[in-house]
């Protein structure tokens, strides 16, 4: 009889949603709520729901809509250097030679460089490190501020060698690396490349660059043909990088402000 009574009362303690149990202990009185089931919204699953969405759109960030060939052409993009610096892998990227220079086939700098601002999208969405990296002291002005404009990094200086390789070592365990290196020149000087695209490719960071005719595009994650010397294709190239990693993160914004309004409030007790 004890047995049942007991169970009855525990079946109707476990229904019951603002029952308060009350006691007192050393002169002073507690109360506490009894079986007040509060529902959490699922955070993990909406944090997944935001991750996952973007890669369901081959497009998702609309990249496609932010050039068009002609702009290549008017920034002089398919202009190389002279066929006697041509790099033998770079010979699938060329239209043509005129006049002994070497033009670079826009249709593939279009699908090229599409892919690799998608990815770059898609980096800054998930919250990812974007490192620029340009050894053109010409051009280092407009890369440090297109970085600094987006809110990532940008390297312009000589690059020491091991700074990716040996960054535990050089700045304690626990460092963080890039997550995406962006390459507006691809080249230290005329004949070397540059050592980042070795070290990056031995870190397996990804990377994006801008290869000239005279450039070795093998190491590159995301190589976009196209000329890397004049200053308006320079200027359009960070300008589109840059917009792309503010749509990406803008996107983000919006993605989690949305979920978040959409999730399931708690019931006042």
């Amino acid at each position: 009889m004890a047995v049942r009574t007991l169970a009855k009362g525990l079946w109707g303690l476990r229904h019951s949603r603002a029952a308060t149990i009350g006691f007192s202990c050393g002169g002073q009185h507690y109360t506490t709520a009894a079986s007040i089931k509060t529902p959490l919204p699922q955070t993990d699953d909406v944090s997944e729901k935001i991750m996952s969405l973007p890669l369901q759109n081959p497009d998702f960030f609309h990249v496609s809509e932010l050039f068009s060939l002609k702009d290549l052409f008017d920034a002089r993009v398919h202009l190389g250097h002279k066929k006697g610096c041509r790099h033998r892998l770079m010979e699938p990227y060329l239209y043509g030679c005129r006049l002994d220079q070497d033009i670079i086939d826009l249709d593939q700098t279009v699908e090229h460089l599409q892919q690799a601002l998608n990815f770059t999208a898609h980096v800054a969405y998930r919250g990812g490190i974007i490192l620029f990296v340009s050894r053109r002291r010409q051009f280092s002005p407009l890369v440090e501020n297109t970085a600094k404009d987006c809110g990532e990094f940008a390297h312009t200086r000589y690059w020491q060698g091991g700074l990716l390789t040996n960054a535990s070592i050089q700045y304690g365990l626990g460092v963080r690396l890039p997550d995406l290196i962006i390459f507006l020149s691809t080249l230290n000087n005329v004949f070397s490349q540059h050592m980042a695209i070795r070290d990056a490719a031995k870190m397996n960071i990804p990377t994006v660059g801008v290869v000239d005719s005279n450039c070795n595009p093998s190491l590159v994650t995301y190589p976009v043909p196209g000329n890397d010397d004049t200053p308006v294709a320079m200027e359009l190239y960070c300008r589109l990088f840059k917009m792309t990693i503010k749509r990406g993160k803008d996107k983000r914004r919006q993605m989690e402000l949305v979920h978040g309004l959409s999730a399931p409030s708690s019931p006042s007790s």
